[in-house]
């Protein structure tokens, strides 16, 4: 057994390695900050949830903005030089939100850290489709979210401590977590932009930001992200509204909804590696498809049930739906990538996540006062459906294109 995990192991480079380590050691700090720091800004500056979700909302619109330009200047520039810009910035950012006491300003700093914070974002996505050849593609986004989600598992907990002591230790925290993955990143991994063609003429900056048209025009491409945007609005409940939801609805006690994601975290952690080695065997939309299905089943049953067990059954299926969704995702924005423009189309795949953040916690809001709090699920189970059929409508072109390409990539061949 031990020599097969070796094994699997092995065939890995360094650098993704190093990457796979570095991305826990920036998001163990994250997670050390991210549950509390509503809770910190409610006690700080004696706000609202209404002006919380504006400020998360005003990250969100940073987000698209620094993911688009970073997704360009990864293209242009390389990618460890904008992993390290965005890392850096961040851990900056960290310690000026922890020690500004005006609202507005504390609004203008995150907003620039919104920006800033995210430039590395499709540079790293870039890294891991240029260290590694498409069979280990899948499972190499799958490793990520395995580094992701041990932070997730532990940042919690030690982050309970340190804001039992002081808020502003989880600032710190973070901030040299993001720091202390710079200096790793800068240390060990080296730039892995594709040499550039010697036939293609270099492009200026505002070329490469132009290009984003080029990615635009690619009709299946925008259509996936569409769909995709459908299963990130069912998928974010589950760290917003569900929260609400159980505890005002059925009484769930807090540390019960603790053990409830914690089991998700722990779920991913143990079983994500070996999902991934077996669905990147099978055409990406329809294990798309696959996943959403389970979303379906898992998100609708909370609309449905209420026997205390059956909440995490729930969990349980609508985790392993994520397991297959997220990686599977971020493979296939890799198959639909050119080379020269991975960063840009990893950009783009961010808005899929930056665009629901905007309004669907909102949304779902309204829909618990309003109409009533059940309708979140059925509807949560109805857009699952749309999505189903949407992922399965597209295997038919994704299958055409690719075949295609495989084509000329023959051609090219004979030819030389």
């Amino acid at each position: 057994m031990f020599k097969k995990i070796k094994k699997g192991y092995n065939e890995y480079p360094k650098p993704f390695k190093v990457l796979v380590f570095a991305t826990f050691i920036d998001r163990l700090g994250g997670f050390l900050l991210f549950p509390f720091f509503a809770v910190y800004i409610i006690e700080r500056f004696g706000v609202g949830m209404t002006q919380v979700g504006f400020l998360f909302s005003m990250f969100a619109g940073g987000s698209i903005i620094g993911s688009t330009l970073g997704g360009a200047l990864a293209d242009k520039y390389g990618r460890r030089s904008m992993v390290l810009l965005g890392l850096i910035s961040s851990g900056i950012g960290s310690i000026l939100m922890g020690l500004v006491d005006d609202l507005f300003i504390f609004f203008i700093v995150a907003a620039i850290l919104g920006v800033l914070g995210d430039l590395g974002g499709p540079a790293r996505q870039a890294m891991v489709v240029d260290l590694l050849p498409k069979d280990l593609q899948t499972e190499g986004f799958g490793l990520l979210r395995v580094a992701v989600n041990v932070s997730a598992t532990i940042g919690p907990i030690f982050g309970g401590f340190l804001a039992s002591e002081s808020y502003m230790l989880l600032f710190i925290a973070d901030a040299m977590s993001s720091l202390i993955t710079a200096l790793i990143v800068f240390i060990t991994i080296p730039e892995t932009k594709p040499e550039k063609r010697d036939d293609k003429p270099e492009e200026s900056v505002m070329k490469t930001i132009i290009g984003y048209k080029e990615v635009l025009k690619d009709s299946v491409y925008i259509m996936f992200l569409g769909v995709s945007i459908i299963t990130v609005l069912v998928y974010m409940q589950l760290y917003s509204t569900l929260s609400v939801f159980l505890l005002t609805v059925y009484e769930f006690p807090k540390e019960s909804f603790g053990i409830l994601v914690s089991m998700n975290a722990l779920m991913v952690v143990l079983f994500q590696f070996w999902i991934t080695k077996r669905t990147s065997k099978y055409a990406p939309m329809k294990m798309m498809a696959f996943g959403t299905l389970l979303y379906m089943i898992g998100f609708g049953m909370y609309g449905f049930i209420s026997e205390v067990y059956l909440f995490f059954v729930a969990m349980f299926i609508l985790t392993v739906g994520e397991m297959i969704v997220l990686p599977v995702a971020q493979a296939a924005v890799s198959l639909f990538a050119p080379e020269d423009k991975r960063g840009r189309y990893m950009a783009i795949y961010g808005f899929s996540w930056s665009i629901p953040n905007l309004f669907g916690v909102v949304i779902a809001g309204l829909i618990m006062d309003y109409i009533g709090p059940n309708w979140v699920w059925y509807i949560a189970g109805i857009l699952s459906m749309i999505a189903i059929i949407g992922f399965l409508l597209l295997q038919g072109s994704v299958k055409a294109r690719f075949l295609k390409e495989k084509e000329l990539l023959v051609d090219e061949a004979q030819k030389i």
